[in-house]
């Protein structure tokens, strides 16, 4: 079983940026792929970007490519979502997941075993 927890949400101005981490209590992440998904008031959840075992793949939907970059952090168990020019498109649930899988990753949340308790990010003025 792997409890993710994830952190850094909050209320940020368009244009701003975020540093969402997710945390897990596996002894490894070293096997398991991570995906970001988000959710949107009246909306379905979304797959944003994810990182693969081997953290040599990685995938962002169209809506957040360039703006929006995910790392892992092996030593702490951590993975990161750095986002940056935040738009108000942004605003939603954000979800840490994660499932075994080494080389590739994808958005498919069917896909993900693991989830977190989400964070929310607001952008506004």
């Amino acid at each position: 079983q792997v409890q993710l927890v994830e952190s850094g949400g909050g209320l940020v101005q368009p244009g701003g940026s975020l540093r969402l981490s997710c945390r897990a209590s596996a002894s490894t992440l070293n096997y398991y792929s991570m995906g970001w998904f988000r959710q949107a008031p009246g909306k379905e959840r979304e797959g944003i970007s994810c990182i693969s075992g081997s953290r040599r793949s990685t995938y962002y939907a169209d809506s957040v490519k360039g703006r929006f970059t995910i790392s892992g952090d092996s030593a702490k168990n951590t993975v990161h979502l750095q986002m940056n020019s935040l738009k108000r498109d942004d605003t939603a649930v954000y979800y840490c997941a994660a499932t075994l899988g080494w080389r590739e990753c994808g958005g498919k949340q069917d896909d993900y075993t693991y989830w977190g308790q989400g964070t929310q990010v607001t952008v506004s003025e």
